[in-house]
């Protein structure tokens, strides 16, 4: 584990594991990112830590998380802790089992990025208990279409944290005899029963900073496109070619040039 308040932090909104979540990766780059992947908030994954515990180096391994950066699994920054007593920043290496693309880092650093909604199941968890509720009370045994009416009341009473005990201690509890009409019954008792809003918490300002991923420098979060800032992402990579101190392709011209220059007039030679 790294220092209190340092070390790897979870993005938001991360989907369940699968055996594919990497698939897209190098082989090196997806086993390191599944080792960090599975490591806990406040883990240590720094060059030198990793490599004491992964059978790669540290050159391998700062390749790779440069990589996985680029795949927007990873962001490294800063982040904004307040307590009762001191604010300070300190520093975070943010990672997302899922890749994400540039403008979600952006709007999740400014704290406006909505969690992912999964997709909706075929019958809603509503739905699912009022179909069910004549189980509980055969008298309240209700219709495909009751269920579909009723639906969008009983999730208004889990948005306010209601559990299905809740509900069904509400519908069920001392019911008339006979129940006449289920339906209208059910739907009274959703409403009149229906639970306060709970007391949120006053929103407070998100704090964050990211910074490139080679110079370390920081910057505004549109302009570190792959966890890079644009002097860093505009540096040619160092191909040279031929063993060392070999003219490269760009400059053979001008050399050449300059060797027919300082060569001496073939009448002189001959006079010599």
């Amino acid at each position: 584990m790294a220092k209190p308040g340092y070390g790897k932090r979870s993005a938001p909104g991360e989907r369940p594991r699968t055996e594919s979540d990497f698939a897209h990766l190098l082989p090196r780059d997806a086993a390191v990112a599944a080792y960090i992947d599975r490591l806990p908030d406040g883990s240590d994954i720094s060059v030198k830590t990793l490599a004491r515990h992964l059978p790669y180096g540290q050159c391998a391994l700062r390749t790779t998380l440069n990589r996985l950066q680029d795949a927007g699994h990873l962001r490294r920054g800063s982040e904004c802790v307040i307590t009762d007593e001191v604010m300070l920043w300190v520093t975070r290496t943010f990672f997302s089992r899922t890749a994400r693309e540039d403008a979600w880092w952006v709007a999740w650093t400014r704290g406006d990025v909505p969690p992912d909604t999964p997709r909706r199941p075929t019958r809603s968890r509503a739905f699912i208990l009022l179909a069910a509720l004549g189980r509980t009370a055969p008298a309240l045994t209700l219709s495909a279409a009751d269920c579909a009416h009723l639906e969008p009341r009983v999730c208004a009473w889990f948005a306010r944290g209601a559990t299905e005990s809740d509900l069904l201690h509400a519908l069920t509890s001392g019911l008339p005899n006979p129940v006449h009409h289920p339906a209208r019954l059910v739907e009274r008792r959703l409403r009149d029963k229906l639970p306060p809003e709970p007391v949120l918490p006053s929103p407070r300002t998100v704090l964050r900073a990211l910074e490139c991923g080679e110079c370390q420098v920081p910057g505004p979060p549109e302009a570190l496109l792959g966890g890079l800032c644009r002097a860093c992402r505009g540096r040619a990579p160092d191909t040279h070619a031929g063993p060392p101190g070999a003219v490269q392709p760009p400059g053979v011209r001008e050399r050449m040039g300059a060797v027919r220059a300082g060569l001496a007039p073939r009448s002189e030679r001959a006079r010599r």
